[in-house]
């Protein structure tokens, strides 16, 4: 349902129609507050086929969790939907006006972020091309599929010892260090302890499902693939509206209170974008929270004294 010229102010706007965004606006539609949503259709998963660790849709393609998620929002009157890019926010009134990139403008009392992030792979041949499939970021999403194979992890820092501790319940792992850093006696000791074999040569290029082609020409294959990537906002909508942001170990991510609160009164923030780290599952939680965030600051507005 797009939005008409005669229907340019809601309750709420939540900008970005992923699974925290869905899960915002359903707890918002279902508080019959008129909810618009923005999306660019740029899903962070939209390189997986599908999505595991979600209760009840373990398995499921991500596109389909997607999909039905949007067909159960637009059931409710009160919801328009825009496809379209959110290029500007700024407070006005008693809330934020939108500008779209088609040139028009919403206004919504309260403004709900789900833009999502986006990720920065190290420059090795070969990776992007499989990212999603069979080179991952997430061992809770993808590990178990890998049937207890051999696992790479491709340092891009040494934040990639957190990979690679963790990745040998799922498989047996070699780190390649590809020159992103050098363990130390402690962490040589732990990844020794936890049968982490070490590759120190440099990586090629990634061919095959998920061979590792080094330097020297040795070919390693891998059941699949680990990396950690640097994550950087998807939108420069927090930026604007001068959200406080933290640092967190791949990027800046917003920073909200328990109720998803971002420290601009009436901007609530959820999903990939507002947390250190993140599933479908996790985004869905935390988007059902800023909803019902949202819909509160609404009420104690109405019961403010004069």
């Amino acid at each position: 349902m797009p939005t008409t010229p005669n229907q340019t102010e809601f309750d709420a706007i939540v900008i970005g129609g992923s699974y925290a965004g869905l899960s915002a606006a359903m707890q918002l539609a279902r508080a019959r507050r008129r909810v618009l949503v923005i999306d660019a259709g740029q899903r962070r998963n939209r390189f997986a086929t599908h999505s595991h660790g979600f209760l009840t849709q373990d398995g499921t393609e991500a596109a389909a969790i997607a999909a039905q998620g949007r067909a159960q929002l637009l059931a409710y009157p009160n919801v328009r939907w825009v496809e379209g890019k959110a290029v500007q926010a700024v407070s006005e009134g008693d809330g934020f006006r939108i500008a779209l990139d088609d040139g028009a403008s919403v206004h919504g009392r309260r403004l709900v972020l789900a833009t999502g992030v986006i990720d920065d792979l190290p420059a090795i041949a070969g990776l992007r091309e499989r990212w999603g499939q069979s080179a991952l970021h997430c061992p809770y999403c993808h590990g178990y599929e890998l049937d207890g194979g051999a696992i790479g992890v491709i340092a891009t820092g040494e934040l990639s010892m957190h990979h690679a501790l963790m990745l040998p319940d799922w498989g047996s792992v070699t780190l390649f260090l590809n020159g992103a850093f050098e363990p130390d006696a402690a962490q040589l000791a732990a990844l020794a302890s936890r049968g982490v074999t070490l590759e120190r040569t440099l990586v090629a290029r990634i061919e095959g499902e998920a061979d590792v082609v080094l330097l020297d020409g040795r070919t390693l294959p891998m059941a699949g693939l680990f990396v950690m990537p640097q994550m950087r906002m998807a939108s420069p909508i927090a930026e604007q509206l001068g959200c406080a942001m933290e640092d967190g170990h791949a990027g800046q991510f917003v920073r909200t209170d328990v109720m998803k609160a971002s420290s601009v009164a009436g901007v609530f923030c959820c999903g990939d974008m507002a947390r250190a780290a993140g599933n479908v599952a996790m985004a869905v939680a935390d988007g059902a929270m800023a909803g019902v965030g949202a819909h509160r600051s609404l009420i104690a507005e109405l019961n403010a004294p004069a």
